[in-house]
């Protein structure tokens, strides 16, 4: 049994998220919510909402344990890349790229 949330098009790189994910894999879920609470990264709290939204589906939905769930699976895809432009001199213009990401959790219980 699993539990799993999403949050897709994050306007966020995937590798600054990829950062912050690593700190929390594998580790238990209400562990994982305290590290992402104390990190100082742009990524920490959405992937600590994200994270509490897979506890909440854990309990809601699927009436698993909150105190036996660890972080089994935790990903950030790439999403797509709004293009945009910036003007330069002499009438060129530079492509600004703001990227987007697709992350994931899953959620498992301990046995």
């Amino acid at each position: 049994m699993e539990a799993r949330a999403e949050l897709k098009y994050a306007r966020i790189s995937s590798r600054k998220v990829k950062i912050v994910i690593d700190l929390i894999k594998g580790k238990p879920a209400k562990e994982a919510a305290i590290i992402l609470k104390y990190t100082n990264k742009a990524a920490a709290p959405m992937v600590g909402k994200l994270l509490r939204s897979a506890i909440a589906n854990a309990t809601n939905n699927h009436n698993m344990d909150e105190t036996k769930l660890y972080v089994a699976e935790a990903y950030a895809n790439q999403g797509p890349t709004l293009k945009r432009i910036m003007p330069r001199a002499k009438g060129s213009a530079n492509r600004i790229r703001k990227r987007t990401s697709h992350i994931s959790i899953v959620l498992k219980e301990a046995n």
